[in-house]
């Protein structure tokens, strides 16, 4: 059993001092082991190595016969190592016991209740992460990744049309430095912020923010033509029915806009956008971050990869297929999906719908037909431009049939995947 102690900024209270007497082993980052060293703790001291996540499981096996203390800050469950030694031992292994979190602190200070506000983390990930949180009147508490995080911010609010966001910086929180800076995000006064600061936004301003429901308008999205437009993009996201912690494959990702408002429904949510062009997997990854998901995964392949075998992928909990759907792809895609994930088709050629309907007719579901027709001029009066018809096939698998891991994915040397950016190595577009 590893000891995961949280630690206020005055240093360990009774029950951490105990913990730490009895420890043979204590782990944590330079400053809570200077905080061990001025205690008296007589354990060996051990600093995390760099990077931390690579090193982990050898590190802790090699202690696995000793009594381990880890010093955290807070609660170790924020943005914590308590996150990241439960999923790497399991809950089984790992005890917690926080101290009052940094978050608890500024809403504290900020006056702020706990269900009044979001909390976001950018702790060790991209800053783009809060753009999906910029609503006006919205109350935003970012645990920052360092003394560079309030600037890149208000940069970013002012390029939202939300320059008129209050921030304001709270560093060192618990201290006797403990500091607060103020400003708004179009004159962000404050070119220099402690390094341990969590930064507080009273969102304002006249940006129509992007809204969370399914459905954003085209233009929210860079694209070539290859873009599932929105009101098809809605009954889209409506059969795919996201919940919670999925997974989704969007097969075939174009500008990846089925994926990112999947991402976007839920912080949990992730997306593996499949796309074979470099310039289209290229364009995902800045929908993406624009649109505040860019953990977003773009993977370079062709859809027909799915069928060979190509991919190493996890096994998802619902996939939209919305370039090349081939029989082939389609099936492929039917069978990697575990009972009661969800598969939703969208073709617009009569070869594809032959094979849609086809799948139909195998495993049921819904088979509609989308037809959307929108109000234009027509010389001095308005008529109705119909778009092209979509035809949407929406199945769920059902339960009984067995988990499917029979998918036949292999990883292809030199396939990579990549969270929010793309980038080739080797024979990245082989197929078997």
């Amino acid at each position: 059993m590893i000891e995961v102690v949280g630690v206020s900024a005055e240093g360990p209270d009774d029950v951490a001092r105990r913990l730490l007497a009895e420890a043979d082993v204590v782990l944590g980052g330079e400053r809570h082991l200077a905080m061990a060293r001025a205690a008296g703790v007589a354990a060996e001291l051990v600093r995390w190595p760099s990077p931390l996540k690579p090193a982990l499981p050898a590190l802790v096996a090699s202690f696995a016969d000793r009594r381990v203390v880890v010093l955290a800050s807070g609660d170790p469950l924020v943005s914590g190592i308590g996150s990241t030694l439960v999923d790497l031992l399991g809950p089984d292994a790992v005890r917690i016991r926080p101290a009052v979190s940094s978050v608890a602190l500024a809403r504290a200070r900020m006056r702020w209740p706990a269900e009044s506000c979001d909390v976001v983390t950018v702790v060790g990930r991209d800053v783009d992460r809060v753009r999906r949180y910029l609503a006006p009147g919205n109350r935003v508490v970012v645990l920052s990744g360092g003394s560079g995080t309030p600037r890149e911010v208000a940069t970013i609010l002012a390029d939202e049309g939300l320059g008129a966001t209050r921030m304001t910086v709270l560093s060192d929180l618990g201290t006797a430095a403990e500091d607060r800076r103020t400003g708004t995000a179009e004159s962000w006064p404050h070119d220099s912020v402690p390094a341990l600061n969590v930064l507080c936004l009273e969102v304002a301003g006249e940006s129509v923010a992007a809204s969370l429901a399914p459905g954003l308008p085209d233009g929210a999205y860079e694209n070539d033509g290859q873009l599932t437009k929105q009101h098809i993009r809605a009954c889209a996201l409506a059969a795919l029915r996201p919940l919670p912690g999925e997974l989704l494959w969007d097969v075939g990702a174009g500008a990846g806009s089925i994926g990112i408002e999947w991402a976007r429904q839920d912080p949990r949510n992730r997306t593996l956008a499949i796309e074979r062009s470099p310039e289209r997997a290229a364009r995902i990854a800045r929908n993406a971050g624009h649109l505040g998901v860019p953990e977003l995964q773009v993977v370079r392949a062709d859809a027909a990869a799915v069928v060979t075998g190509a991919l190493d992928l996890p096994t998802p909990d619902a996939v939209f297929v919305g370039g090349g759907a081939t029989a082939e792809v389609v099936e492929a895609c039917w069978r990697a999906l575990p009972p009661g994930g969800r598969l939703v088709v969208h073709t617009v050629t009569i070869e594809t719908e032959q094979a849609v309907i086809a799948a139909w007719q195998r495993h049921g579901g819904e088979l509609t037909r989308l037809a959307i027709e929108t109000a234009l001029p027509l010389g001095r009066f308005t008529g109705w431009k119909p778009a092209r018809p979509v035809v949407q096939w929406a199945a769920t698998k059902p339960y009984g049939t067995g988990a499917t891991q029979e998918t036949g994915i292999i990883q292809l040397p030199g396939t990579t995947r990549e969270t929010g950016t793309t980038r080739e190595t080797g024979t990245t577009e082989e197929t078997a």
